[in-house]
């Protein structure tokens, strides 16, 4: 089972206690996809412009990500940057350039539009809401949002959840969406807005899973170092949805190995500046730290 993954691929100049890095490949979608691909085939859908390296798309396509759907326009790549200081857990955006993502049409291909797993990574809900119109029969969707979508475009995002399956929000975006300060009622608001699953992503203090018939709590993985935080909710969402993804069915079992997998893939994606970490792991890596994580914590994922 392959998935779409919809998001930005950017270039990001990130400053942290550690250093300074500038135009780093980064963006939802990149990062995503860094995780992801270890479950399923990759269908990466986004925009860069014309200044955009090549040695980028070489670098995303020998990792075995599907680039139809990635488009080359002219004007200048998205680009975001910002810093991290203290605890790390939250970054001060310094500047933003969208580019030609203010523009951006996603399109994919027939082949494409038939796959059944979709995850809308962080866009405008607009641009999201546009691409899901053109798939058929999706059986399994999953979006993430931010801050400023749910302050300048509440009421589209709100809509759309009425379509997802899956939302995923950090605890900060799902207080603001919900108007609710406890997770556990937070969450119950979002799954009354539609979407049949909720994921909370809680930073160093793990992650929250909610439905009717499910709630899960997961901690973080244990890390000795975080380098760069950037992108890190990104890689959780793409080793969760690629597990669902490659196992083909929701279950308890499933959803918990699933939650498993992101938080393992997140703790890496820390260790280092951009995908620095995550684009050299091999399958065998994510495994021996899996064994790790429930070994530190005693339980059966």
């Amino acid at each position: 089972m392959s998935i779409v993954v919809l998001g930005t691929v950017a270039l990001d100049s990130v400053q942290t206690p550690f250093g300074r890095r500038k135009e780093l490949l980064g963006g939802s979608a990149a990062h995503f996809s860094m995780a992801a691909r270890f479950f399923t085939t990759v269908n990466l859908v986004a925009i860069v412009g014309k200044d955009f390296p090549a040695k980028h798309i070489a670098f995303l396509r020998s990792k075995g990500l599907n680039l139809t759907s990635l488009i080359i326009d002219k004007g200048k790549t998205f680009r975001w940057e910002g810093e991290y200081s203290g605890d790390l857990n939250t970054a001060l955006t310094l500047n933003t350039e969208l580019g030609v993502l203010s523009v951006f049409k996603p399109s994919v291909s027939e082949e494409q539009r038939k796959i059944k797993n979709i995850f809308l990574a962080n866009v405008d809900p607009d641009i999201q809401g546009h691409l899901l119109a053109k798939m058929r029969g999706p059986e399994l969707v999953g979006l993430d949002s931010m801050n400023y979508w749910i302050h300048h475009k509440r009421k589209e995002l709100i809509r759309l959840l009425k379509r997802i399956d899956i939302y995923v929000a950090n605890d900060q975006e799902a207080r603001v969406l919900s108007g609710e300060s406890n997770l556990i009622k937070a969450a119950k608001v979002l799954r009354g807005y539609g979407a049949g699953m909720v994921l909370i992503k809680k930073g160093e203090h793990g992650v929250l899973f909610y439905s009717d018939r499910f709630i899960f709590s997961l901690p973080a993985y244990p890390v000795e170092e975080v380098i760069d935080p950037t992108g890190a909710g990104d890689t959780f969402a793409g080793g969760f949805m690629g597990y669902l993804a490659k196992a083909g069915r929701i279950n308890s079992m499933n959803l918990k190995k699933a939650l498993g997998f992101g938080t393992v893939a997140a703790s890496f994606n820390v260790e280092d500046f951009g995908l620095n970490r995550t684009s050299k792991l091999k399958p065998q890596d994510l495994q021996r730290r899996m064994v790790k994580f429930k070994e530190c914590f005693h339980f059966n994922i």
